[in-house]
């Protein structure tokens, strides 16, 4: 990963973007931020990050085993930010399902900024 871009499409190297979050323990500094993290998180399998980064009161409706049969049955190709705000989101996630059809996934996530950290709250899909 020293060398390689990063899967979210900011141009700068994993280890200079989101890897300072799912490697380094840095918290990110913005909703947009984590966002991004949260997408490299999938491409790159990492389902604690995914389940740590999520807000506590919604932890309960997701699964580590879940979340890791998602990240690993696609194959992430891009991510298309739309539009952001202090705390939410929209996007396009582009990716190849377990036939290697493309696929894509919109969302509309809100986020929440609590003891010093943002966390995903939910999100609307279409």
């Amino acid at each position: 990963m020293e060398n390689k871009k990063c899967f979210c499409d900011t141009g700068l190297l994993f280890i200079d973007c989101c890897g300072l979050y799912l490697e380094n323990n840095q918290k990110a500094p913005t909703a947009l931020a984590l966002m991004r993290s949260r997408y490299s998180a999938y491409a790159t399998h990492n389902a604690d990050y995914l389940l740590e980064t999520t807000y506590v009161s919604e932890r309960k409706y997701y699964s580590k085993t879940e979340i890791l049969k998602w990240a690993t049955s696609n194959k992430w190709q891009k991510l298309e930010i739309l539009g952001s705000s202090e705390d939410t989101v929209e996007f396009k996630a582009y990716f190849l399902d377990a036939n290697n059809k493309p696929q894509k996934h919109y969302e509309f996530s809100t986020f929440k900024f609590e003891n010093s950290a943002w966390f995903y709250l939910d999100g609307k899909f279409e």
